[in-house]
This record gives C-alpha cells, structure tokens and sequence, in this order.
C-alpha cells in the first residue's frame, strides 16, 4: 500500500467525471487499498479515485468512530438508483477543500447499487450519515464539491482562500 497525494481545489481534475471501471482486478484492488491508507492517514471517512487524481468510479469509506476499530467500505460504479423526498443537514468538510466546513442539504436515505471490493454486485440501502457521505463522494465522481452547493459568493471566497495557500513558498526555518 502506498499513500497518495490529495488534489486541493482549484484543480481541473477535480471538475473531471469519472470513467466507469470495466473489471474489479487486482489494479483496482490496489488503488482501493492505497485510498484507504490515504483516506485514514488525512483523518477522513471518504475518499473518490478522482481526489487522488485517478478518474476512476471508485470510492472508499469509514464511519467507524470507534477507537482503533476499521469497518472499511468500498465501491466501485456507485450509482444512486433511489432518493427520498425528506431532507437533512449536515455539516460537510472535504479532503480537497480543507479547513473549509458548511451546512449541506443532501436526502436522508438513498439505495446506492454498486460493485464491492471483489466484484461483486452489491445494493446498499443508506440513511443518515451514510446517505451524505456517499452522495457526497458519488458528487465526486461527478465533478462536483461540496463548495458548489454554496452560494456564487461564498463558493469564491473559498476557492480563492485555497488558492492563496496553494502559492505560499514552502517555508524554512534555520
């Protein structure tokens, strides 16, 4: 397993869709597993190929908040077939947009078909937080963020925050 790099928005591969994977083999199986290294080393619960620069249709999560406890998930071709009317809110954060958190308004439940870590087809059917962190990685694959349920104004102010970060010279001190 090895960890990857996090793309930070602005990036174009970021606003990428996503291709669809052909096969589950051992390729895709490796790339899931270094997401997930990389997922936990950034301290995150979800992580979309494209966040690695890999325009993939893979996904991996974990919402176990139980000390040093894992219950990894992973999907490939994710495709939410079903949403419900009721609404929720949370508050999102992103590993491409960091340090940047607001109040997103996503369905509280969803069926999400998809292939698992082996290939299999799997029909997961998810509420709560689940539900938004899969839709939010699914908005991935998408070429969507989080910042883009924002208001223009909001949405510039954040992206331009990130881009001033991005250009600070690495520092030194002797």
């Amino acid at each position: 397993m090895a960890l990857k790099t996090i793309l930070i928005e602005p990036n174009n591969l970021l606003r990428q869709i996503s291709q669809p994977v052909e096969r589950v083999g051992d390729s895709e199986r490796e790339l899931m597993n270094d997401m997930l290294e990389t997922m936990y080393d950034a301290n995150g619960i979800g992580l979309a190929a494209i966040q690695i620069g890999v325009p993939k249709r893979i996904i991996v999560m974990d919402l176990c908040k139980e000390e040093n406890k894992k219950l990894p998930m992973y999907f490939v071709n994710p495709l939410i077939i079903k949403k419900n009317e009721q609404k929720t809110i949370y508050e999102e954060g992103c590993l491409s947009v960091p340090n940047q958190f607001a109040e997103i308004q996503r369905s509280s439940k969803c069926e999400v078909e998809y292939l698992d870590y082996n290939g299999n087809k799997q029909n997961l059917q998810a509420e709560g937080l689940l539900a938004t962190c899969i839709q939010h990685e699914i908005d991935h694959l998408e070429g969507i963020l989080f910042i883009d349920y924002l208001s223009k104004l909001k949405k510039e102010m954040i992206i331009k925050k990130l881009s001033k970060q991005k250009i600070k010279p690495d520092r030194i001190i002797v």
